[in-house]
């Protein structure tokens, strides 16, 4: 059901432009339609005499109502209609208009006539009714004048054997043993003529009923079709499900990730899932204490027990172009070094890989240049690339550099040299590396690296792309910790960017200027403000840009402090 929600929430607008196309189809199509109007008439039904009665309800007793309902439909009734309408169509056309109901428990034939215009429909209704009722009639009397007369008939010949029966007693004697049998048998025929008068007598003075309109045809004031409500309603449920077809069929074309679910149905296990609200912003580094910051201080939490004792660099890579990569090791280095450990970030998004979307260098505020390209080129030595981070002491970073050319250079050897003195002189290197499927050069990271994880910006990754960065990674024998998932970050507009800090010039060592202190007698006294204090193996530094010195470490060979640091490979603390 949460599935089918997502695809509610994500497509609502589907459901919506369908539903009202849905509609207006619906609309459009009642309005071309022609009306029809319909105007009803009832008939209470009742046999031909005396009893106004229908015995037996429906189906049984002297009338059969089922059997009048298709009588109403008749070829004598619709001629006797058409009769009455002057209308010049067949009476097989108008029956077609016709429909006859018998209510349950009743005695009434409700008779139904259609029609374009109300009159039409009003006058058709009560046409068949009344013909309907006069072909009853006419066959209900010829059905009596047929009884009159047989009765008549035999009538007479009674009359005519009681006659001879009378003439043959006025011959007899009263003696006679014949006129016990005649007497017999003229008080037989007497009583057989006096029943037949009897019979005769009633029907001669009984009025044949055979039905009466209980409630007339009205003239109908809404046309019966077409149905409005029912037509919309149809239309809205039509696109309504067309719109459910369509967002189904879309959600199965569409290959982006749009949960950490789909992540994990790629074969790649999710460390951390930021939402709307804990999601970093396109330059943001998040606070500690925040619902990002606390995400990604698990993350940390996990990344350093998933590690080995000799692991230290640890490469980002994404699985589609876009600034996820930047923001997860920007905030994964930020939440190393908020340990005390030494932690150097490296960008290594250089401009021919991925347009700069989100440089390191705006999201610290540090300057652009020299960076990693200078390095990897010879055109600046690795001292002046490494920068101190603002507001995160144990955090160096070497930005992605210039806009030269760099092709190779990250399969070159300068690569590995850098990578080696890193190792010696910081506790952890972060390696921000450009999507597995932008650029090779993610690769050759990895095979660098100790460990890798993969950034995946929801709805802007896709599924396919993050299974073939986790085989990238295996192929080139990299562990893969997994994976940080990202709502999709929007790019901001150049304008709202904080620029750059300007290039930074080389380190040169100044003295600073004296300050003068109060001495309490209104006398003034003069000292000079201390060197700041910095390690030594940090080498030679200025006290504002805080440039790190690693090529003089190495040269050097100065022991870093042993306290809270990680040991080195071999165990000497270097």
């Amino acid at each position: 059901m949460s599935h089918y929600f997502g695809i509610l929430r994500r497509h609502w607008w589907v459901f919506a432009v369908l539903s009202l196309l849905g509609l207006g189809i619906a609309a459009g199509a009642t309005s071309q339609m022609p009306k029809t109007y319909e105007s009803a008439t009832s008939v209470l039904v009742t046999p031909a005499g005396q009893d106004t009665n229908v015995s037996g309800g429906r189906t049984k007793g002297e009338v059969n109502l089922d059997t009048e309902a298709q009588l109403v439909r008749s070829t004598a009734v619709a001629t006797g209609a058409a009769e009455l309408l002057r209308s010049p169509l067949p009476p097989d056309e108008l029956a077609k208009s016709l429909k006859v109901e018998v209510p349950a428990n009743t005695s009434v034939l409700v008779i139904t006539y259609s029609a374009t215009e109300p009159g039409a429909a009003q006058a058709g209704s009560h046409a068949f009714a009344e013909a309907y009722l006069r072909n009853r009639e006419r066959t209900a009397s010829a059905s009596t004048e047929a009884a009159i007369k047989a009765l008549s008939d035999k009538t007479k010949q009674l009359s005519t054997t009681l006659t001879d029966v009378n003439n043959q007693l006025a011959k007899v004697d009263r003696d006679s043993p014949q006129r016990p049998n005649l007497e017999s048998q003229r008080q037989t025929t007497q009583n057989q003529l006096n029943s037949l008068n009897g019979k005769l007598n009633e029907l001669t003075t009984t009025t044949v009923s055979v039905g009466s309109i209980i409630s007339d045809a009205r003239l109908p004031s809404m046309p019966s079709s077409p149905n409005t409500m029912l037509n919309l309603a149809t239309g809205g449920m039509v696109g309504l499900l067309l719109g459910l077809l369509i967002a189904v069929l879309w959600e199965r074309l569409d290959r982006r990730v749009r949960s950490a679910s789909d992540v994990a149905k790629a074969g790649v296990p999710v460390l951390a899932t930021l939402n709307g609200r804990s999601a970093p912003r396109f330059d943001d580094v998040l606070q500690p204490y925040g619902p990002g910051g606390r995400t990604f201080n698990r993350l940390r939490n996990e990344v350093l027990a998933s590690l080995d004792r000799d692991d230290q660099i640890v490469v980002v890579t994404g699985a589609s172009r876009g600034s996820a990569t930047t923001l997860v090791a920007a905030n994964l280095a930020t939440a190393l070094a908020r340990t005390g450990n030494e932690v150097v970030l490296i960008g290594a998004h250089l401009p021919e890989s991925m347009v700069e979307i989100a440089p390191i260098a705006r999201i610290f505020g540090i300057a652009a240049k020299p960076g990693l390209s200078e390095v990897l080129a010879g055109r600046a030595p690795l001292s002046d690339a490494v920068q101190q981070a603002p507001r995160v002491p144990s955090l160096r970073v070497v930005t992605t550099g210039g806009t030269a050319a760099a092709g190779g250079l990250m399969q070159s050897q300068a690569l590995s040299d850098m990578l080696a003195t890193l190792r010696r002189q910081a506790a952890f290197v972060v390696i921000e590396a450009p999507s597995t499927s932008s650029s090779a050069d993610a690769q050759s990271l990895a095979s660098l690296a100790d460990a890798a994880i993969l950034a995946v910006e929801m709805r802007r990754a896709r599924r396919p792309e993050v299974a073939d960065a986790a085989e990238q990674l295996r192929r080139v024998g990299t562990p893969l910790l997994g994976a940080v998932v990202l709502p999709r970050i929007e790019p901001k507009a150049a304008e709202e960017l904080p620029p750059p800090r300007p290039t930074l010039a080389p380190a040169q060592p100044k003295k600073p200027a004296p300050r003068t202190y109060g001495t309490g007698t209104g006398k003034t006294a003069t000292k000079e403000k201390p060197e700041p204090k910095i390690p030594a193996w940090l080498g030679e530094s200025d006290a504002d840009t805080r440039v790190i010195d690693i090529s003089a470490v190495a040269a050097a060979g100065r022991d870093e402090p042993a306290a809270g640091k990680r040991p080195d490979r071999d165990g000497s603390g270097r």
